[in-house]
C-alpha cells in the first residue's frame, strides 16, 4: 500500500462465486448490528469512522473487472453514515464501479456494518465492528490506551489482507464425492421485495445449560434443533402426500478457519461443516440428531479435512485452462454451478458469530449482537444466524417466504425444553 497509486488485490477463492450470483435479492451483503443501551452520538461516530477507514484501507475498496478475473481496487470514497431504513442486506450499486462494499447504518441506539461476502466474511465484519466501537468509546473518553491496546491493534499488518485460502492450499489432495439433492422447505416465495428478519432473544445461560446437559457445544444444540423442524416438516409433508425430490437434511456451519490456521487475515476465511441426516431411514431422536451433529461436526473439523475442502476449491481456479477463460464465460459457468450444484446440495444455514468479547470499561454500555447472513437463495428459502454477547443469545431468522412456519416450530422447540425466548421484529432489536 502506497500513497502513489492504488491499492489493488485479487478476489480471495471464496469471494469468487460471489460477483457471479449477486443480484437485487441475492445480495450477498452480511448484516451485523450492535444494539448499545444509549442512544448513538453523531458526531463521536463520525471521527470513529474516519479512524477505522484509516484502519482498515483493504476493506475501502471497489468491486473491478478484468479480462479473465475480478479484483478489488482501492476507492476515492470514504466510508459513509446512513440512517437506517430498515430495508435490511440491500444489495451495493453494480452500476457505480468506484462504489464501496461496506455501508455504516445508525437508528437510535443501533449500529450496523452491512458488507458484501465479496471483501470478507463474519468475522471480518466483526473485527471492523468491534474496532469501530472502540474508537467510538475512546471518541467519548470512556476507554484508556492500556484498555484499547489489548483489543486493538493500531498498525496494519500485511497478513491481515492476504488469501489465506492459497497460502494454505497443498497439492495432490484427493477430491470430493458429489453427494445427492438435499430436502428443501416446500413453502411458497413472497413477491419481491421478499426478504425479511425475524430476531429471538434467548438467555445465554439458559441455552448453555441445556447443551451441557446434552454433552454438546451450543452451535451443536441449534444446529440439531434446526434438523429437528426439518424433519417435522419433511414428514407432516409426506403424510399429506406432498413429497420431495430431496430425501436428506443437510446444514452448512460455517468454520472460521482462523482456529484451525494460523492466520491473521481478515478477509474471507471460512469453510462449511455440513451434518446430515437422511429421512429415507426414518425418524430420528432429538437425542439421536445431537449424536449426529456432534460427531459430524468434530469430523469434519479435522484439518487434514479442510485440507481437502481448500484443496478441491483453490485447484479449480488454479487449474490453466480455467485461468484462460475469459470472464464473461466464468461467471456464466460458476452462476449455473452455484445454482445446480452448490444450491442443491444443503437444507439450512447456522451461522454462528460466537461470543462477542469487548473492553470491560464499555461491555455494560451494549445490550447484545446480531448477525444476519445474506439473503437465502430460492431454494433454501431460510438461513439463520446466531451471536452471543455477555448474558444473551440472538438469533437472526432470515426469510424470503410467505411462511413463517419453520421459525414458530423452531421458537416453540425452544420453550419446550425451558429456554426463554423474546421474538422482535428488526425496527425493535
Amino acid at each position: 500500500m502506497t500513497d502513489k497509486e492504488k491499492f489493488w488485490m485479487p478476489l480471495d477463492n471464496a469471494a469468487k462465486i460471489f460477483p457471479a450470483i449477486r443480484s437485487k435479492e441475492q445480495t450477498t451483503v452480511i448484516r451485523l448490528t450492535a444494539v448499545l443501551k444509549e442512544r448513538i452520538t453523531i458526531s463521536c461516530l463520525f471521527r470513529a469512522v474516519k479512524q477505522a477507514e484509516n484502519r482498515f484501507p483493504y476493506f475501502r475498496v471497489s468491486l473491478r473487472q478484468g479480462f479473465f478475473w475480478y479484483y478489488l481496487e482501492e476507492s476515492d470514497e470514504s466510508f459513509r453514515v446512513f440512517h437506517d431504513d430498515d430495508r435490511p442486506c440491500r444489495a451495493f450499486d453494480r452500476k457505480n464501479e468506484k462504489g464501496l462494499l461496506l455501508r455504516i447504518l445508525v437508528h437510535k441506539n443501533r449500529l450496523s456494518i452491512e458488507c458484501s461476502h465479496i471483501i470478507t466474511d463474519g468475522f471480518g465484519v466483526l473485527t471492523f465492528l468491534r474496532t469501530l466501537l472502540i474508537y467510538y468509546f475512546m471518541d467519548k473518553g470512556l476507554i484508556g490506551m492500556d484498555e484499547k491496546d489489548r483489543f486493538l491493534n493500531a498498525h496494519i499488518d500485511k497478513e491481515e489482507y492476504e488469501d489465506a485460502y492459497n497460502r494454505f492450499f497443498k497439492k495432490r489432495i484427493p477430491r470430493i464425492v458429489k453427494q445427492p439433492k438435499a430436502f428443501h422447505l416446500p413453502f411458497p416465495l413472497k413477491r419481491k421485495p421478499r426478504f425479511d428478519l425475524l430476531f429471538a432473544i434467548l438467555p445465554m445461560e439458559q441455552v448453555k445449560r441445556k447443551a451441557q446437559e446434552k454433552g454438546v457445544s451450543i452451535t451443536d444444540y441449534l444446529v440439531a434443533v434446526y434438523f429437528r423442524v426439518l424433519q417435522d416438516i419433511y414428514f407432516e409433508h409426506r403424510k399429506r402426500g406432498i413429497g420431495s425430490s430431496g430425501k436428506i437434511a443437510r446444514i452448512e456451519v460455517p468454520v472460521n478457519l482462523r482456529n484451525i490456521y494460523p492466520s491473521k487475515t481478515l478477509r474471507n476465511f471460512s469453510l462449511f461443516v455440513i451434518p446430515e441426516i437422511d429421512f429415507r431411514l426414518g425418524e430420528y431422536t432429538f437425542n439421536e440428531i445431537l449424536k449426529i451433529v456432534y460427531h459430524k461436526m468434530r469430523l469434519e473439523t479435522d484439518e487434514k479435512l479442510i485440507n481437502k475442502i481448500i484443496s478441491r476449491n483453490v485447484g479449480g481456479e488454479r487449474n490453466i485452462i480455467v485461468r484462460g477463460i475469459p470472464i464473461w464465460l466464468k461467471s456464466l459457468v460458476l452462476y449455473f454451478k452455484y445454482y445446480s450444484e452448490g444450491a442443491d446440495q444443503y437444507s439450512g444455514v447456522v451461522t454462528n458469530l460466537g461470543r462477542v468479547e469487548l473492553p470491560e470499561a464499555i461491555s455494560g454500555r451494549i445490550d447484545y449482537f446480531i448477525i444476519s447472513p445474506p439473503p437465502p437463495n430460492k431454494k433454501l428459502k431460510i438461513n439463520c444466524g446466531v451471536a452471543g454477547y455477555g448474558d444473551t443469545l440472538a438469533m437472526s431468522f432470515g426469510n424470503i417466504t410467505k411462511s413463517r412456519d419453520f421459525e414458530r416450530r423452531y421458537l416453540q422447540f425452544l420453550t419446550s425444553q425451558g429456554i426463554g425466548v423474546r421474538v422482535t421484529k428488526k425496527k425493535n432489536v
